[in-house]
């Protein structure tokens, strides 16, 4: 089994920043993704940010140039630094994992909420215009 924590949501304002972190406990060894989804009220849960183990990333459209996500193994815990944040970023904010998975920087279904089957509880981000 995975656990799997998140913190550091909150409100700001449009053009502000916020770093979400995600503590893991469990089996999180070897070959593995972890994520960043998010899900607005009456919206699909919609991937984010993705990193494997060994450090590829892919991002979402939405988000390239604006957020960055990275991992300190060694605190096992997932981050992810959100800059210039718009009020269409306004969502609940979902740690993902995922056993035996690698990001393929041409594969975009690794950002589909299907590809991973361990989730935190979210975290409330919001935006204000």
């Amino acid at each position: 089994q995975v656990q799997l924590v998140e913190s550091g949501g909150g409100s700001v304002q449009s053009g502000g920043s916020l770093r979400l972190s995600c503590a893991a406990s469990g089996y999180i060894y070897n070959r593995y993704c972890m994520g960043w989804f998010r899900q607005a009220p009456g919206t699909e849960r919609e991937g984010v940010a993705i990193i494997d183990s060994d450090g590829y990333t892919i991002f979402a459209d939405s988000v390239k140039g604006r957020f960055t996500i990275s991992q300190d193994r060694a605190k096992n815990t997932l981050y992810l630094q959100m800059n210039s944040l718009k009020p269409e970023d306004t969502a609940t904010y979902y740690c993902a994992f995922q056993r035996a998975c690698a990001v393929d920087y041409y594969d975009y279904d690794i950002l589909r909420a299907t590809a991973f089957g361990y989730w935190g509880q979210g975290t409330q981000v919001t935006v204000a215009s």
